[in-house]
């Protein structure tokens, strides 16, 4: 969809509809006053009528309000008359969307932008229009035979302050780049793994390296994989048929000599747990366990749109995780890159096997971060539900940052312990440690895992078990392009500082 801004009034505005929110207690908005004001109290004399009482979310068409342009209005409900919280926000932009979806409508234009955020500026509204109006539309189809009806809906423009226009304009342009980013994350990820499989990956950052002349990519196969010594990496992928790739994304957004941002993705295309195989039911939407590496590739492309002037390194260790006659077995000991050995006790803590190798393998890019992304541990959707992010790290600067870009974007992060007393729990009376540590604070535990291979560098984990795909059930099931937002942000913010 097209976004522009604008700085007219209700009185000029030629499209199919024109938004504007209404508060409860029949209390108007700016834009809604004037057009009242305009139709000689056409809404106040229907409010009094009570069919429209403002609450939350609630909509309602007008058709041919006196003396407008527009041969629509639409009401959108914005609840009590106060400083309205971000969510809340986002919520009002929904509503409205999804209202425009259910009849023919191309274009709009929405004032909803003058409602008063608590603690955000213009430049926020306008970042959040953009990503909850896609959110709203966004229909993945590709593999029904009856496709879903297209949404009318082409442009949106934005009503702004004339002073506030440039601003905007910045954060419009980073909005629909980071949406470029945050859809192709979706589409990627929401691909069945009987096509989205290790190679399919690498096919797909081929490609990002043929469409940007500044990213280039390189493929480790399994053979070079195993010279090198990824015998962790390479211990979850032996069960299976499909083979294992660490995928290598480079993009060089300057010619300044600058240590990169390295990103490192959790890519395991179908996870069954392996020999510790999972149950049935738990099976379903394992096809969404290399989101973190379809954060990364999405991550990337955003920042190519943007021309961000960053060196940005992405790192993806892509693997199927099986059961098979030689598929690695629980108590099985294996040498990791780093040279350190780890007795695998359960085959279905995977991530943390392949991102070890593959975060060993990041050094040789002599990053100046490291931030993983991986759908790691359930215990994380137990702990924070589906609404935050797990974030773990070694360098508190980092950590800081991160949760600072989560907050802006509204894609946020919490932050969990790295405390010395977990590492207790990895202890293996055989190798230098286990890729397990127990029940108890497994999402910590499994971050205590990788911190061991950490040590070179500053480092932050996201667990985006809970936030990277929406598990409400059998038919309600999908990916939410979580956390390219938050590293989009955090990447912008990087080159602002830069700057």
């Amino acid at each position: 969809m097209k976004f522009t801004l604008d700085s007219n009034d209700v009185s000029h505005q030629h499209t199919d509809c024109i938004i504007v929110g209404l508060f409860e207690e029949m209390a108007l908005t700016p834009a809604a006053k004037q057009i009242d004001k305009i139709s000689k109290n056409y809404l106040t004399n229907l409010l009094k009528q009570g069919d429209f009482q403002g609450k939350m979310g609630q909509t309602l068409f007008l058709h041919q309000v006196p003396q407008l342009n527009s041969p629509r209005v639409l009401l959108v409900g914005c609840g009590k008359q106060a400083a309205l919280k971000a969510c809340d926000y986002r919520k009002i932009i929904m509503c409205s969307v999804k209202a425009l979806n259910t009849i023919k409508i191309k274009d709009a234009v929405t004032f909803l932008t003058e409602l008063d955020v608590d603690q955000q500026d213009d430049a926020w509204k306008v970042k959040q229009t953009v990503a909850v109006s896609e959110e709203a539309l966004y229909c993945f189809d590709q593999f029904k035979s009856k496709k879903e009806p297209k949404p009318t809906l082409r442009e949106m423009t934005l009503s702004i302050p004339k002073i506030q226009i440039k601003a905007c304009e910045t954060a419009l342009h980073q909005a629909v780049c980071i949406n470029d980013g945050v859809l192709y994350t979706k589409n990627l990820a929401n691909v069945p793994s009987n096509i989205c499989t290790p190679t399919y990956l690498a096919e797909q950052a081929k490609k990002l390296g043929q469409a940007y002349k500044n990213i280039s990519v390189k493929i480790l196969e399994e053979k070079a994989m195993a010279t090198l010594g990824m015998n962790a990496l390479l211990a979850v992928s032996k069960g299976s048929a499909q083979p294992a790739k660490l995928i290598c994304v480079e993009y060089k957004g300057t010619t300044k000599k600058q240590a990169p941002v390295a990103l490192v993705g959790k890519g395991v295309t179908f996870d069954t747990g392996g020999i510790s195989l999972k149950p049935a039911d738990a099976m379903v939407g394992m096809k969404y366990d290399m989101c973190g590496a379809a954060t990364v590739l999405g991550t990337i492309k955003a920042a190519a749109e943007l021309k961000l002037p960053l060196h940005i390194v992405g790192i993806i260790a892509a693997v199927e995780n099986m059961p098979g006659g030689s598929a690695t077995k629980p108590e099985d000991i294996v040498t990791s890159l780093s040279g350190q050995t780890i007795e695998i006790l359960n085959t279905d803590a995977e991530g943390r096997l392949i991102l070890c190798d593959a975060l060993t393998y990041s050094e040789r890019y002599k990053p100046d971060v490291v931030i993983d992304i991986a759908t790691l541990t359930g215990a994380v959707v137990i702990a924070l539900g589906q609404h935050a992010t797990g974030l773990l790290s070694n360098h508190e600067p980092l950590a800081k940052a991160l949760l600072e870009a989560g907050v802006e974007i509204h894609d946020r992060a919490w932050q969990l312990p790295l405390w010395d007393e977990y590492q207790d729990q990895l202890k293996s009376p055989f190798a230098d440690f286990s890729n397990v540590g127990g029940k108890q604070a497994g999402t910590i535990t499994a971050a205590c895992f990788l911190s061991r291979f950490a040590k070179k560098f500053n480092w932050a984990h996201l667990d985006v078990a809970g936030t990277a795909a929406m598990m409400m059930g059998g038919s309600d099931r999908y990916a939410t392009g979580r956390p390219v937002p938050l590293l989009m942000q955090y990447l912008i913010n990087r080159t602002n500082t830069r700057n």
